[in-house]
């Protein structure tokens, strides 16, 4: 039976494990002299309705470091569910590819697609989850801290599908989440009530409130996002607003542990989410978490094409 990756909720704290430990396996076989062609004669077809450098590139050199081949779909090559149905496009690239990645707005599109693909399908974003950023920024929290059981990690910024993985990516592994979100771009109550769910077995905590201050207190990571994302540009300016005091700079970072890491998504917006003395200071895990992106995918391909 084929398993697919819409978001980090349909896995176990086991499974996430087992994700994370692969990951951290193939990044090590690639630095000692590449990886083996795991994926010989594998296809990913790759739906974008959205464009992107780091899911593009991280996901076309994940195949190619497995033997494997890449196809991108541009936004005007399918314009999904418009030019033709989710169930019909899911139907026809079963036949072509064996495993579809799809970068989204609406996240019922990625769940038509699993539904109606016989191979396995994965989120490369949507409006509801981002499980393979939240996969690299574990596996970069891993590497940096040595564990996630029990890691402070502040969120400050929207309640969006980032942080909406990272509740559940926290939540599994028993880390310690505080967010901090203006009151009008909480996480949904729906989201929050998943996740704590998530983590009763493991022990995990996770608070969200309003105030950066209080959630950078201590800290040992601390992650930002864009404050307008894709498909919200008509709100720009009234977020910008709203926003206005969950900046991360240099005096908000004075409140969180001495050698805190800092952590963001990218794109980074520069002078509004977060200044350029924090993104490129010595506490930024910018780009090492860019590059874990390529590293936690092959992990996620391997696992769902070989096992």
């Amino acid at each position: 039976m084929k398993r697919d990756l819409l978001t980090l909720a349909d896995q176990g704290p086991e499974a996430l494990g087992d994700l994370l430990a692969l990951a951290r396996a193939l990044k090590a076989e690639h630095a000692a002299g590449g990886n083996p062609p795991l994926l010989a004669g594998r296809t990913l077809g790759m739906i974008f309705q959205k464009p992107s450098l780091r899911t593009r590139v991280s996901f076309e050199m994940a195949m190619r470091h497995l033997g494997g081949h890449a196809l991108y779909l541009s936004p005007d090559e399918i314009r999904l569910g418009e030019r033709e149905s989710v169930p019909d496009v899911a139907r026809v690239l079963s036949r072509y590819v064996d495993a579809i990645m799809a970068r989204v707005f609406a996240h019922d599109h990625v769940v038509a697609l699993a539904q109606w693909a016989s191979v396995p399908v994965i989120n490369g974003l949507s409006d509801y989850s981002h499980p393979c950023q939240a996969l690299a920024d574990l596996l970069t929290i891993q590497e940096k801290l040595g564990t996630l059981s029990g890691v402070r990690l502040a969120y400050v910024g929207d309640g969006n599908n980032v942080l909406t993985s990272l509740l559940f990516g926290a939540a599994l592994t028993g880390m310690a989440l505080t967010a901090a979100t203006p009151p009008d771009y909480a996480p949904s109550p729906e989201v929050v009530s998943r996740a704590k769910a998530l983590a009763g077995p493991t022990g995990a905590s996770l608070q969200i409130g309003t105030d950066p201050a209080e959630a950078v207190a201590g800290a040992q990571v601390v992650y930002t996002d864009t404050w307008t994302s894709m498909g919200q540009e008509a709100e720009a300016a009234v977020r910008r607003d709203a926003f206005a005091d969950f900046q991360v700079n240099e005096a908000l970072l004075a409140g969180a542990s001495v050698d805190v890491g800092v952590m963001h998504c990218l794109p980074a917006h520069r002078g509004e989410e977060i200044t350029d003395a924090v993104a490129d200071g010595p506490h930024s895990w910018l780009f090492d978490q860019a590059e874990n992106r390529l590293h936690a995918q092959k992990a996620v391909l391997v696992d769902l094409l070989t096992r």
